[in-house]
């Protein structure tokens, strides 16, 4: 929802609403990784080691973009004033902001990839769809940020591949179903 507010250009109009979605952002975005650890939570194998690091390396450089490109500068071009625009040090803080964004997003998109991995090993051909749909998200990220239309659906595509994902995982009472059916089966021969 608060992609298809974000402005697509930092102006003294915007730069209000645009500071603002950015202190948002600060703490929704994080929660992607959390959403990607939490597909192979507990385990401590190197696969959900390198999905941990992954997601940590998107959630932190990420969330640098956030303040510096988003708070830093959307402050700063409202403190300039309308006479002044968008102040040229501004492209200053983009570019080391955009910079750290890069990284945040190709953190994001290695960690799709190692998360589809993990999820189509563990469950096979049901994790495929939901799998490529994050890897494919994960590809879109890397230039679409939450902007409006493609960065909206972007996100979103990313949340329903996550949620489906999470729900191939077995759930104490599936896993207590199917040991009981397991059970029944050999006992029935």
């Amino acid at each position: 929802m608060v992609g298809l507010t974000h402005p697509v250009g930092l102006t003294y109009e915007s730069s209000g609403r645009w500071t603002i979605l950015h202190v948002v952002g600060l703490f929704v975005f994080p929660l992607v990784a959390v959403a990607l650890i939490a597909l192979s939570w507990p385990r401590k194998d190197p696969l959900a080691w390198a999905i941990g690091l992954a997601a940590y390396v998107y959630a932190t450089a990420y969330s640098a973009l956030d303040v510096i490109a988003g708070i830093t500068a959307g402050y700063v071009t409202y403190e300039a004033g309308p006479d002044v625009g968008r102040p040229v040090e501004v492209y200053y803080i983009f570019d080391i902001g955009n910079q750290l964004g890069e990284v945040g997003a190709w953190g994001f998109l290695v960690a799709c990839v190692l998360v589809g991995v993990d999820q189509v090993r563990r469950h096979g051909l049901p994790a495929a769809v939901p799998s490529l749909v994050l890897v494919a998200a994960g590809i879109s990220f890397l230039t679409s940020h939450i902007y409006p239309w493609r960065g909206v659906l972007t996100v979103l595509a990313i949340g329903v591949a996550t949620g489906w994902l999470a729900l191939l995982r077995p759930t104490p009472d599936r896993a207590h179903d199917r040991a009981t059916a397991g059970s029944e089966l050999g006992s029935s021969r």
